[in-house]
């Protein structure tokens, strides 16, 4: 069936981790997505007819493609990026600004990858700057605002050129033995999930809408 809405041009920042990854797959197999346009630091092996990739300096953005949609999906550690003002230039600042310049492009919807128990005034540092991003981003004027807070990603990252990450390897048995008496918020999920709850919300979203761990991996498993 044909969608009474004209097929959509999206952007993409961060297809080269984990949740962006999959976004990216998701996107590009939305039939009513005309236009992917994916911002990366590194070349995309990746090729496919809707995709255009844009290899860019998140530190100077040049002026971006006309756009519908925005989805950020920037993220690091503080172990990768080196420090505390390096993970914030990272994960605060690139998406902050990368949202600044889908806004000017036209984007008036955006989907987020933040975090679990993401709050500006956390005691956490990662937490707060997850928090001061979703922040950042609710003060400006998109329509529709889609913010995703998954806890733990059940997923290992081989083949994505990134470090092992020793905690997880811990932790992702555990959580999956745990994950049926663990509170909403802090249900484990995938990666895929996180994606496919983001693809199927921000199209038609109104205002701010919070999705958190159980509700994307509910969400998920429904599309599945």
């Amino acid at each position: 069936m044909t969608s009474p809405h004209p097929p959509r041009k999206v952007l993409l920042a961060g297809a080269t981790g984990l949740v962006g990854g999959q976004l990216l797959h998701a996107l590009l197999a939305d039939p009513n997505v005309a236009e992917v346009h994916a911002l990366v630091r590194r070349p995309l092996a990746l090729r496919h007819p809707k995709l255009q990739i844009h290899i860019v300096d998140f530190r100077q953005l040049p002026a971006l493609p006309p756009v519908d949609e925005l989805y950020l999906a920037l993220g690091t550690t503080i172990k990768v990026a080196g420090s505390k003002q390096a993970f914030r230039a990272v994960d605060l600042d690139a998406n902050l600004a990368v949202a600044q310049a889908a806004f000017a492009a036209g984007a008036r919807r955006i989907g987020l990858v933040s975090a679990g128990s993401a709050n500006a005034h956390s005691a956490m540092f990662y937490t707060r700057v997850k928090g001061e991003l979703e922040d950042a981003l609710k003060a400006m004027p998109f329509e529709a605002l889609v913010i995703a807070q998954p806890s733990l990603l059940l997923d290992h990252r081989d083949g994505l050129g990134q470090p092992t990450r020793i905690g997880e390897l811990i932790a992702i048995p555990v959580a999956k033995l745990l994950a049926p008496i663990l509170p909403g918020a802090y249900k484990p999920v995938h990666a895929q999930a996180v994606a496919q709850a983001l693809v199927r919300t921000v199209p038609t979203a109104k205002g701010v809408v919070v999705l958190p761990s159980d509700v994307l991996a509910r969400m998920g498993a429904a599309q599945a």
